[in-house]
C-alpha cells in the first residue's frame, strides 16, 4: 500500500502587532492569497487529503480554513498544540498517530523543513526546497500500510511548490 503526504509550511505571516504573540500572528493579504493557490493546486493534482494534522497557532489555522476551502470534500482537521513550532521527532510521533491513506500536516520552520529533509530518501533539487519557504508544499509517498510503520528516509517525492510558482503561471 502507498501513504501520502502533503507536508505545508503555513502561508506567510503578518508582523504589524506588536501586541500578538509568536503564537496569535495572523496571515499577511501575501498569506491569505496564496494559500487558496497551493489549495486549487492540490485539488487539480488530486492531492486531497483524508485528515490533517495542524499545529494550533492562528497563522496554521488560517492555512489549513482557505486551504480546505478549496478542496471538494471536508476533511477532519486536529489541531495540535504540540505541532507549534515542532522538532522533526514530534512531527514524527504526530504523523505515526494517523489514519486517512492521504494527511495534510501543517507546521513551522524549522522543524518542517528538517522534517521534508528527513523523509525523503533522495533530496529534491527544487531550489525552494532548501528553505522551506511560506506555503511551500511537498507531496511525498511511503511504501507502508499505516503511518505507524513510518520510518525517516523513506519517502519518495512526488511533487513540491511553492507559491510564487503558481502565481506566476
Amino acid at each position: 500500500m502507498t501513504l501520502r503526504l502533503i507536508l505545508t509550511r503555513h502561508a506567510k505571516s503578518n508582523w504589524d502587532n506588536p501586541l500578538d504573540t509568536d503564537h496569535q500572528r495572523p496571515l499577511a493579504p501575501r498569506g491569505l492569497r496564496a494559500a487558496p493557490l497551493i489549495g486549487q493546486w492540490l485539488r487539480a493534482r488530486g492531492y486531497v487529503p483524508g485528515e490533517a494534522l495542524v499545529s494550533d497557532a492562528t497563522r496554521t489555522r488560517q492555512t489549513w480554513a482557505l486551504l480546505q476551502a478549496e478542496f471538494t470534500a471536508e476533511s477532519p482537521a486536529r489541531f495540535e498544540p504540540a505541532l507549534y513550532l515542532a522538532a522533526p521527532e514530534v512531527m514524527l510521533r504526530a504523523l505515526q498517530t494517523a489514519r486517512a491513506e492521504t494527511v495534510m500536516m501543517l507546521g513551522h520552520n524549522p522543524g518542517i523543513a528538517e522534517f521534508a529533509h528527513q523523509l525523503l530518501r533522495r533530496p529534491l533539487s527544487h531550489p525552494g526546497f532548501a528553505g522551506f519557504p511560506t506555503c511551500a508544499t511537498l507531496v511525498a509517498e511511503f511504501d507502508i500500510d499505516q503511518w505507524a510503520e513510518l520510518q525517516l528516509g523513506t519517502g519518495r517525492a512526488r511533487d513540491f511548490v511553492v507559491p510564487r510558482e503558481l502565481a506566476q503561471g
